[in-house]
C-alpha cells in the first residue's frame, strides 16, 4: 500500500494536534470546575453544621427559639422589636436566608471575584442577617481565604436583635462548638450614623458596653467620611499585607452603603459599583469598588435567591447541595470549539484523500 503523501501527512498531524490540544483544554476546564463544585458542597455542609449548632447553644443560654415565627428552628431568627432594632426588616427574607446553600452560592461568587487561597475577603456586616453571615464566613473559610471582619451589632426586625443571643453570642457559640472560629476585626453600634442614633437610648448604651466587654477595637467615627477611613485602616490591617481580593457588604449599613442614592441601583451578589460619589457620600461598597476591589452585595434576599436558584422561605431548609443555579463563570468555548471544528474538518480531508489518493492535490 502506497503511504500517504506529505500534505497529507500533515493534515493528519495537524488533526491530531487539534484533537490532543481540544482534549487538554477540556481536562484543565473540567479540574478547577470540579474543585470548585467540591468546595460549594463542602461551604454548603459547613453552614448547615452551623445553623443546627445554634438553636440547642441559644436554649443553653436561656434564649427560647419561637417555631411560631422561626419556621425551621435555627435561632437565627430574631424579636419583631427591641431596644437595639435598628429598622423595619422582613421575616420572610430572614428565613430564607438561613438556607445552607447560600454559602455554596458566595463560594461561586467569590471565584468569580478572583479569590484566592491566602487572600484577604474583607467583610461588612450588619446584624440584621446573621445567617448570611454565617453564609459568608462559610465559603470564605472553605476556600482557604482569610476573613477580616467589621460588625454592627444593631440590626433589624427579626435579624439578631435579641439582647440576649446578638451577633457576639452567636459567633461565640460557633466558636465554643469547634465549627466557625471566627471574631470580628471591629465592632460598631450601627444604625442610623452608625452610632445607634435612631435606637432607644437604652438600646444604644448596652451596646456599647457589650462592645467595650468583648475588647475589640470599636468604630466611632463623626462623620461619613472618617468611619470608611477607618473602617478601610481596620480592613488594612487586618489583611496582614495580604491582598484585599473582595469586599463582602451583609445587610444596610449605613457606613458600607454610604448617603448617595446610585447605591439602590446595585444588583444583588456579585456586583459592578458604576457610580463612585464623592468622598463624604459614598460608602465603604464605593470605596472599595474606586480601589479596584470586586464588591459583593448581599441585601436585596429575594434577588438574591433568586440568582442562587434557591426558594424563597423554604421549610423544612434544604440539605446541602440542594438547589443552587449560580455555577460562576462559563470557561470561554470559543478556542475549543474552533480546535475541534478543525479536527472534523481536516480528519473529513484526510478521509476523502485516502478514497481519492492518486487525484488530491499534493498541498506539502
Amino acid at each position: 500500500m502506497r503511504s500517504p503523501s506529505p500534505g497529507l501527512r500533515w493534515i493528519y498531524i495537524l488533526g491530531l494536534a487539534g484533537l490532543a490540544f481540544y482534549a487538554a483544554d477540556r481536562i484543565a476546564a473540567s479540574s478547577p470546575a470540579r474543585a470548585v463544585e467540591s468546595d460549594v458542597l463542602r461551604a454548603s455542609r459547613l453552614m448547615d453544621r452551623a445553623v443546627r449548632a445554634l438553636a440547642p447553644c441559644a436554649a443553653e443560654r436561656g434564649v427560647a427559639v419561637d417555631p411560631a415565627t422561626d419556621l425551621n428552628r435555627t435561632g437565627l431568627i430574631g424579636r419583631a422589636s427591641s431596644p437595639i432594632t435598628t429598622s423595619p426588616g422582613q421575616i420572610e427574607a430572614k428565613r430564607t436566608a438561613a438556607n445552607p446553600n447560600f454559602a455554596g452560592c458566595l463560594v461561586r461568587m467569590l471565584g468569580r471575584a478572583g479569590v484566592r487561597k491566602g487572600e484577604a475577603v474583607a467583610i461588612g456586616a450588619s446584624s440584621s442577617f446573621p445567617a448570611l453571615i454565617l453564609a459568608t464566613l462559610s465559603a470564605v473559610r472553605t476556600i482557604g481565604a482569610r476573613p477580616v471582619m467589621i460588625s454592627s451589632l444593631g440590626a433589624s426586625n427579626w435579624g439578631a436583635n435579641d439582647p440576649a443571643f446578638t451577633q457576639l453570642e452567636i459567633l461565640d457559640c460557633l466558636r465554643a462548638a469547634g465549627i466557625l472560629d471566627v471574631r470580628p476585626a471591629a465592632l460598631a453600634v450601627g444604625g442610623e450614623n452608625d452610632d445607634g442614633s435612631d435606637m432607644p437610648a437604652e438600646g444604644r448604651d448596652f451596646l456599647l458596653e457589650k462592645i467595650r466587654a468583648a475588647g475589640l477595637p470599636v468604630i466611632e467615627a463623626g462623620d461619613l467620611e472618617s468611619d470608611v477611613l477607618a473602617r478601610m485602616a481596620v480592613y488594612e490591617g487586618g489583611a496582614a499585607g495580604a491582598r484585599i481580593a473582595a469586599f463582602v457588604n451583609i445587610g444596610g449599613s449605613w457606613a458600607n452603603m454610604g448617603v448617595d442614592s446610585s447605591v439602590l441601583k446595585l444588583e444583588p451578589g456579585l456586583t459592578e459599583v458604576a457610580d463612585i460619589p464623592p468622598a463624604g457620600k459614598r460608602g465603604v461598597i464605593q470605596e472599595m469598588a474606586s480601589r479596584g476591589v470586586p464588591v459583593i452585595h448581599l441585601l436585596f434576599v429575594k434577588g438574591l435567591a433568586e440568582r442562587c436558584g434557591l426558594p424563597w422561605d423554604p421549610v423544612p431548609l434544604p440539605a446541602p447541595g440542594e438547589g443552587g443555579a449560580d455555577s460562576g463563570p462559563s470557561r470561554p468555548w470559543g478556542i475549543p470549539l474552533i480546535l475541534m471544528s478543525a479536527y472534523v474538518l481536516l480528519s473529513v480531508v484526510g478521509l476523502v484523500g485516502l478514497a481519492f489518493r492518486g487525484r488530491i492535490i499534493d498541498i506539502g
